[in-house]
């Protein structure tokens, strides 16, 4: 749980492929790091620095502060830790201080850093430690006696190490805040603000998130002082092995449309899209009252509540997981049969994401989005980022039937608004004329009432 970075790691043979090359030719010395962190690099088999590393690591070393806007699987940890580690190297350390500091919203995703800052500090002699909930704090604080120089923490247990008087921040020149809009999300934003309040107001400090809402910007802008802007994008493509279809259904039919769905014995495990937290727990809700095992995982649900969902749904014993966007990274779940868009995701990039829970490793997968008019504008940013536009599907039975083949969409231009019929959803009225008389009886009966 503790782990520290030896002052007397042995020199570690870099691989064949980037050993031939002189310490001035090699890329990462090119963007200003120092040989040890080279030659960790190399020991971990890099060869060439990523878009997000090459953007970001001159800033860092130059002291400069940073405004990130990059996805999990882009090189961004490695952008930061690695010129962080050689700034503490290169500073001499004056007392028994905490130097760097990284937050960060989970457990997993702390424990991943902390090892990062063991792969890449081996040849400094930088000591580091992790800190997160959910186990017992009497490790950690003999962690914390030790004094180390870098510490990666999730915010509530700092937190609560801080009320204790167990740990000082008072020595901390820099700053790193990794998933920024996952910890707003979750819930953290006040612990984070509470931990920043404690950091010396000098410092150096990264803010990194895969998004940037008014949160996270209005964030940004009251702890970074003229920050560089990186931005990396990954090319979004959806998988071949997923099968990608489209429902135009109203929002009132979206509940019963989806219990249709999951009724169909093709749907063997499913995850199901809001948009929100509380359309997250409203689904689940509905799911329960129909007989459908589901299980929801979002910001405000605690820890154990997400660990005992993510657990319940990859034992088998939920069929189906509800999710909002930011909560479900990192999850990790083989044999997910379907994806169900329940709502449209404001950015055609969450769609590529979301698809890509399944027709994973090969295996075939399903995804299926629910669009009702309101949404017709997303769903032409989808179909526009794809080139192509989505199969209409329509529900016959309980089964998905496909309505209309695939075409092919220009790139340049936005897909056009489309009438659809209402899908062939059993006891759903389809007809216009009948669904504004309901209405108009629905209303008389509200005014007797």
């Amino acid at each position: 749980m503790t782990s520290y970075a030896s002052s007397s790691a042995r020199a570690i043979a870099a691989p064949e492929a980037s050993a031939h090359l002189q310490p001035s030719e090699n890329p990462f010395a090119l963007l200003g790091l120092a040989p040890h962190l080279v030659r960790a690099v190399a020991d971990e088999g890099y060869t060439q620095p990523t878009p997000i590393q090459s953007a970001t690591i001159p800033h860092v070393l130059a002291g400069r502060d940073v405004l990130g806007c990059a996805q999990t699987g882009t090189g961004k940890t490695a952008a930061f830790v690695l010129p962080l580690l050689q700034r503490l190297a290169a500073a001499p350390r004056a007392g028994k201080h905490i130097r760097l500091l990284v937050l960060t919203p989970t457990r997993e995703l702390a424990a991943q850093i902390d090892e990062r800052v063991a792969a890449y500090g081996r040849h400094l002699g930088v000591t580091h430690t992790v800190i997160f909930g959910g186990v017992n704090q009497h490790r950690q604080e003999i962690a914390l006696a030790r004094h180390p120089d870098v510490l990666v923490a999730t915010p509530g247990r700092l937190l609560d190490l801080m009320d204790q008087r167990l740990v000082r921040l008072d020595g901390v020149t820099q700053l790193v805040l990794d998933e920024a809009d996952r910890m707003l999300d979750m819930g953290f934003i006040r612990d984070v603000r509470a931990i920043c309040a404690a950091v010396p107001k000098k410092r150096q400090t990264l803010l990194f998130s895969a998004t940037m809402p008014a949160e996270v910007a209005g964030l940004a802008n009251a702890m970074l002082v003229d920050p560089a802007r990186v931005s990396v994008t990954p090319k979004q493509t959806a998988a071949t092995t997923v099968s990608q279809s489209v429902m135009h259904v109203s929002r009132d039919e979206k509940r019963r449309a989806l219990v249709s769905v999951l009724s169909s014995p093709d749907v063997v495990r499913a995850i199901v899209f809001t948009r929100t937290k509380r359309g997250a727990n409203r689904v689940t809700e509905q799911l329960a009252r129909a007989g459908v095992e589901a299980a929801a995982i979002h910001g405000n649900k605690s820890q154990n509540a997400r660990e005992r969902a993510l657990g319940d749904f990859k034992s088998g014993r939920a069929r189906v997981l509800v999710a909002t966007d930011v909560a479900s990274r990192g999850i990790d779940v083989d044999g997910v049969s379907h994806v169900i868009n329940y709502e449209l995701p404001e950015t055609p990039e969450s769609y590529v994401h979301r698809i890509g829970r399944t027709g994973r490793a090969g295996a075939e997968g399903s995804a299926i989005s629910f669009c009702d008019h309101e949404e017709r504008p997303l769903l032409a940013q989808i179909e526009r980022l794809l080139a192509r536009r989505l199969p209409v599907a329509s529900l016959a039975g309980g089964d998905v039937a496909m309505a209309a083949p695939v075409r092919a969409l220009a790139v340049d231009a936005p897909a056009p608004a489309r009438e659809r019929p209402a899908p062939e959803v059993p006891g759903i009225a389809r007809d216009a004329t009948s669904r504004r008389r309901f209405q108009a009886r629905k209303k008389a009966r509200s005014y007797v009432s």
